[in-house]
Parts: C-alpha cells; sequence; structure tokens
C-alpha cells in the first residue's frame, strides 16, 4: 500500500481510537469488577465446578439426538480454535510496545474478564432461539440485547459492529499474519508486481490473491466441508504449539523466576505513556496488555456467546461456567506460552521485529531455523480456520440484518477484498483498525449486559440453589420463576 495512504488511515484510525480507548479501559475493567462483586467472585467460587460441567458432558444424554453441542465440545473447539494471531501475533505485539510489564495486565484483564464471559454467554443460552430450518439452536448479543432490552435498533447496530469486525477488519488481520509470516519465513514477497493507477500505483500479491481464492471456495460454497477438514488439524496444531512452548520453557526452567519477576515489575514502570486524554495516567504496557487481551480471549466483547447460544445444557448458567474457563486457558496457558517464548529469547529488545515475525525470531533462537517455517506453517492453518469461524458469526449477523441473496452475495465480494487488504497493508494498521472495531463492538455489549444484569442473577441463584438441594446437574426451568416469564418469551427453556 502506498504509505502516503497508509500514514493518512493510521492518522485517522489513531484519533478515534485514542479517546474510545482512554474510555474502554475503565469501562472493561469497571463492569469486570462489578459482575465479578455481584456474582460473590464466579470465576473463582465457581472455577472447579466450570472444570466438572467441562469434563462431566462428554458423555451425557449419550444415545440422545442432540439439538445442539455439548459444553465439552464448545470448549474443545472454543479452545482449538483461540490458539492463532491473537495469541501469537498480538502478545508480540504487547511486548514489543509495551514490554514485559504488558503481559500482567493481559492476566488482570483476563481474570475480571471470566466474569463478563460467564455473564455473555450465560444470556446467550437464556435468550436463544431455534432456528426455523434446522431446528438447531443459534443466538448472541443481538439477540439478547433484541429481546431482553427490547431494542431492535440497538440489536441491529450491535450486529453491524460485529460484522465490521468479524466480517471485514479481523479477516484483515488474519491474512496479514498469514502473509507476513511466509514472508518471513520463506522469503515470499508481499507485493510481486504494482498496476499503475493514475498518480499512484496498486500493488498485486499473488500470495495475496492465492488466499482470497482458497477463501472464496471456502465461503461460496464448501465452507461446510472445508471447515470440516480444518477443523480435523485445529486440536492437532494447538497441541504441537503448546508443546513446543513447553519443551522451551523446561530447557529454560532456571530463567522461569526471573522472567515472571520482570513481568510484574514492568507492569508498574509509567515511564512509556499511551495516547489520549489519561496517556499520562495509563503506561503503554497497561494499554496493551488489555487491548490485545480483549482481542485474544474476546471476554466481554460479544463474539463468544454466538457460539455459546448454540450448545445444548440443561441450565444457562452451564455454558456460562465453559465460557468463563475457556478464557482463563486462552490467556494465562496460551497467551502466557507465547510470551515465555519471546522473553526467554530475548529477541523483543531487537529492532525490526514486531507481530508474528517477533515470535518467529523467538522460535528460530530456541529451535533453530525451522522453528519460523513451523510457525508459518501452524499459523497458515490457524489463520484459514479462523477466518472461516470470522466469517460464519459475520455471516449469522448478516442473516439476523437481512436475510437476502443479493445482499449476501455483496457481503461476500466484501469479506474477500478485506482479506486482500490485510494480505497488502502494513502490520500497525491493521491491528489499529481491530483496536477500533474491537472497541467498538465491546463497548456496545458491555453496557448490554451491564443493563441485562438482573436476569444473570435469577439465573446464577437458581443453580445455586438447585446445588445447596444436592442436586448435581441443576436444570432450569422457566415455569419456575413467573417474574422471569413475562420478560423472557422462550419454548426452550
Amino acid at each position: 500500500m502506498n504509505q502516503e495512504l497508509n500514514d493518512l488511515l493510521m492518522g485517522w484510525i489513531n484519533h478515534l481510537n485514542d479517546p474510545l480507548w482512554d474510555f474502554l479501559i475503565i469501562f472493561l475493567l469497571s463492569v469486570g469488577i462489578i459482575y465479578t462483586i455481584a456474582t460473590g467472585g464466579v470465576q473463582i467460587r465457581m472455577f472447579l465446578e466450570s472444570i466438572r460441567v467441562m469434563k462431566g458432558s462428554r458423555n451425557e444424554n449419550e444415545g440422545e439426538k442432540r439439538q445442539g453441542l455439548t459444553p465439552f465440545q464448545a470448549f474443545v473447539t472454543g479452545l482449538a480454535s483461540r490458539v492463532g494471531v491473537g495469541n501469537i501475533g498480538g502478545v508480540a505485539i504487547a511486548i514489543a510496545i509495551g514490554g514485559p510489564g504488558a503481559i500482567f495486565w493481559m492476566w488482570v484483564t483476563a481474570l475480571v474478564g471470566m466474569s463478563s464471559a460467564f455473564v455473555e454467554s450465560t444470556l446467550a443460552q437464556l435468550f436463544k432461539i431455534r432456528d426455523p430450518k434446522n431446528k438447531r439452536f443459534r443466538g448472541g448479543p443481538a439477540y439478547y440485547i433484541t429481546n431482553g432490552l427490547k431494542s431492535k435498533s440497538f440489536g441491529i447496530i450491535f450486529a453491524l459492529a460485529m460484522i465490521l469486525a468479524y466480517g471485514f477488519v479481523f479477516n484483515s488481520v488474519q491474512a496479514n499474519a498469514m502473509i507476513d509470516a511466509s514472508s518471513h519465513a520463506w522469503g515470499w514477497d508481499k507485493y510481486n508486481i504494482s498496476i499503475p493507477l493514475g498518480s499512484s500505483s496498486f500493488p498485486i500479491s499473488w500470495v495475496g490473491l492465492a488466499l482470497v481464492f482458497l477463501i472464496g471456495i471456502a465461503i461460496f460454497g464448501g465452507i461446510n466441508r472445508i471447515a470440516r477438514f480444518a477443523e480435523l488439524f485445529v486440536p492437532l496444531k494447538a497441541g504441537l504449539y503448546l508443546g513446543v512452548a513447553f519443551y522451551i520453557a523446561i530447557i529454560n526452567y532456571e530463567q522461569l523466576p526471573h522472567l515472571f519477576g520482570l513481568i510484574f515489575t514492568k507492569a508498574f514502570q509509567f515511564d512509556a505513556a499511551a495516547g489520549g486524554f489519561f496517556g499520562s495516567m495509563v503506561s503503554m504496557a497497561l494499554m496493551q496488555g488489555v487491548k490485545r487481551g480483549l482481542f485474544s480471549n474476546e471476554a466481554g466483547m460479544g463474539s463468544a456467546p454466538n457460539a455459546a447460544a448454540a450448545s445444548d445444557v440443561p441450565h444457562p448458567v452451564n455454558q456460562g461456567l465453559v465460557q468463563m474457563l475457556g478464557v482463563f486457558v486462552d490467556t494465562f496457558i496460551v497467551c502466557t506460552s507465547t510470551a515465555m517464548i519471546i522473553l526467554i529469547s530475548g529477541a523483543y529488545t531487537e529492532k525490526g521485529f514486531i507481530g508474528v515475525q517477533l515470535t518467529q525470531r523467538a522460535l528460530e533462537s530456541q529451535l533453530g531455523p525451522w522453528g519460523g517455517d513451523l510457525l508459518a506453517f501452524l499459523l497458515f492453518l490457524f489463520c484459514y480456520s479462523a477466518i472461516l469461524g470470522n466469517y460464519a458469526y459475520a455471516e449469522g449477523n448478516m442473516q439476523f440484518i437481512k436475510n437476502n441473496r443479493k445482499v449476501m452475495l455483496i457481503f461476500r465480494i466484501l469479506v474477500l477484498c478485506m482479506v486482500y487488504f490485510g494480505a497488502i497493508t502494513s502490520v500497525p494498521l491493521v491491528w489499529a483498525m481491530a483496536d477500533l472495531s474491537m472497541g467498538i463492538m465491546a463497548t456496545l455489549n458491555l453496557a448490554a449486559i451491564l443493563l441485562l444484569m438482573p436476569f444473570v442473577m435469577v439465573l446464577l441463584k437458581d443453580y445455586r440453589k438447585q446445588q445447596k438441594a444436592g442436586i448435581k446437574d441443576p436444570i432450569f426451568k422457566l415455569d419456575d420463576h413467573p417474574e422471569l416469564k413475562k420478560k423472557v418469551k422462550s419454548d426452550i427453556w
């Protein structure tokens, strides 16, 4: 992309990002703290219960025809898909810009965010509906906003925000990471030729076009078959990456106490201030930790509830607990693994490396040249399946607004255009765009779940009451709650 245009776009986006994130950091952490207090620390008190619910669902209702995923299936699918550019490239950016202390703030974001994840996924279950065509469950923020807050317009605004983030911007981030990794590992140029266009030129990338072709095949007809094929590799790639990280940690175990000490001490150094109105009070470590933490674990953003609604559970709280556990694993295990690889290598102190290339450089220092090749290959699988998942989220929200063939055709073409845009643009620009789109989306969702707090408290109280009565696996019955039944129209509960 033309550098002048790139700088112009960066200026516009940062002009919007600074005030948005000044507000959102406070709002995100405040909502998480409010729900932590209101639920009695659900992420701590019911952490073991979340593991039991997740594990216990593997064999439940065996032989029965289910109308959705089991909580265990939802957890495994969610965990596997989380290992991607957010955990690898996002963590690298957080450390490169904010230093080791950014990891501490990622942990803080995840800890308080676990309660927000619990709330949004529990609400998604309560307000889910049956798809009239296949009778499967679907739902998410657009549905609990429309039905819980009785505001169709608010629901549509959120759906548009999610389409912007997951249909367009996040797919640009995924494509950018794939191109960046292949360029570092195999020397594939981001730009191959340029076509004159007036006083400027338009870059052509054969790798980018090939990526558009592969994504196009999926979203224009073969998405189910290709998605199933991609999912076969998801557990394998996630396990392989975590295995490599564990191996590096073991052979460098003597460095670990120092590195954890570095994370904690650097977290409270405010010498590198962030931009915006509160820049003097917010360190770059805190800003990057919160931003990259939210992009990775998605707690409170409103994306996970779309998948959570598809699960078939006996009580809405079940899926809230499972999604809460997913946030813990994503940040405290997967993101921490990436952080350890980078900090052990010391590559973050070198100039010229940012994003996935920094993680590749760190792996190469520990495993040799093939470490960069391995990550490039894994990232292709991570990002390809993530783009398909992002598209599915966005398509569902597009159908919520307008399920029309012509509209869907235009939407798919725009998705492919944004994939190509990500392939040819700079790393800082696509991440700045991601910050803006997810900031808008998170603000809308956090406001909604805060207003819907009474519904969650009724559900959590019901779940705990049944447990105290000796019922191991509580079952939610809407008829037992007349006041709630007046507000929730459902043939499921």
